[in-house]
């Protein structure tokens, strides 16, 4: 059977703490410029690794959503804060479900 090779997050974390100090000290001690010097464009495989981890994040529901500024009163939503805890719910998701029962009773 074939032995896998280790990533490089578990060769550094199998080195000894003095040279783990001495290679978190070498970054720290790089300006901007060095840094930039050795990096290097991604390349194919690396690209798309990105791209996959770019597009994930919160599965849309319905036709996705849109970020609101509202008021509230103070009170009001000290409250609702503590019944959607208790609930388990966020308060986004309160709020949503309060604005479907309005609507839904109002059609």
């Amino acid at each position: 059977m074939k032995k896998q090779k280790k990533s490089v997050i578990e060769e550094f974390i199998a080195l000894p703490d003095s040279k783990k100090d001495r290679i978190v000290k070498q970054f720290e001690d790089e300006t901007l410029e060095q840094t930039l010097a050795r990096s290097r464009p991604l390349n194919a495989r690396e690209r798309r690794q990105w791209r996959f981890k770019a597009k994930m994040g919160r599965p849309k529901i319905g036709n996705g959503a849109k970020t609101i500024s509202l008021t509230v009163e103070k009170e009001l939503l000290h409250q609702a804060d503590a019944y959607a805890k208790r609930h388990g719910i966020s308060r986004a998701k309160l709020v949503a479900k309060g604005l479907r029962a309005v609507i839904g009773s109002a059609a």
